[in-house]
C-alpha cells in the first residue's frame, strides 16, 4: 500500500481547510445554543472526505477547525476540533466506495452518503466532542449534550443539502467510465 499524500491530495487538504475556516466562520448561523453554530462548512468537509479520503478529512477538518477557534480568540478547543478531524476521516472511510471521481452520483450514491454523513454526526457530536468536553475541560454535562444535539443535528441538515449539491455537481463535471472523454 502506498501510503504516500499525492500533490493532488495535498493542495485538496489546503483548498479544503481555507474552505472549512471560510464557510465556518463566515457564514456560520447562530444557534440558541451557547457557543453553537449551525455552520454548513461539514458540507464541504463530507464532499472533499468522500473525493480525497479519510486523511484529506481528517486533515480539513483539524486544520479548518483549529483556525476558526484561533480566529475568535477564545482559543482553540481541540474537543470540537478532534471532533471536526474525526467527522472527516470517518466520511472518507464511509464513503470510500463511492464513485464520484467517475461521473457517478445517482439514488444509492447519495442515500450512501447521507447515511455516512448522519452516522457520523451523531458520533462525533454526540459521542466525540461531549466526552473529549468532559475529559479535557471538565464541562458541566447538560451543556455538553445540548451543544452536540443542536451541532449534530444542524450540521446534519446542512451537511445534507450542501454535501448531496456537491457531490453531485462533481460527478456531472467528470466524464462517465466508458465515455469517450480523455480520463485523468
Amino acid at each position: 500500500m502506498n501510503n504516500k499524500l499525492s500533490v493532488r491530495t495535498v493542495v485538496a487538504i489546503g483548498i479544503g481547510a481555507a474552505l472549512f475556516f471560510v464557510c465556518g466562520r463566515f457564514v456560520a448561523i447562530p444557534s440558541p445554543v451557547p457557543n453553537t453554530n449551525i455552520s454548513i462548512q461539514y458540507g464541504v468537509l463530507a464532499f472533499m472526505a468522500a473525493v480525497f479520503g479519510p486523511i484529506a478529512g481528517a486533515l480539513i477538518g483539524l486544520i479548518g477547525h483549529a483556525l476558526i477557534d484561533a480566529s475568535y480568540g477564545w482559543g482553540i478547543w481541540w474537543s470540537w476540533v478532534i471532533a471536526s478531524a474525526v467527522f472527516g476521516c470517518l466520511m472518507g472511510f464511509g464513503t470510500r466506495k463511492m464513485t464520484l471521481a467517475d461521473g457517478v452520483c445517482g439514488k444509492k450514491e447519495i442515500i450512501r452518503f447521507n447515511l455516512t454523513q448522519l452516522v457520523c454526526h451523531v458520533l462525533c457530536w454526540g459521542v466525540c466532542a461531549p466526552v473529549l468536553d468532559i475529559i479535557i475541560y471538565n464541562e458541566p454535562v447538560e451543556k455538553l449534550f445540548a451543544q452536540g444535539l443542536v451541532a449534530g443535528i444542524g450540521n446534519a441538515v446542512t451537511t445534507a443539502i450542501i454535501g448531496s449539491l456537491l457531490c453531485v455537481a462533481y460527478a456531472k463535471a467528470r466524464p462517465q467510465k466508458g465515455s469517450l472523454a480523455k480520463e485523468d
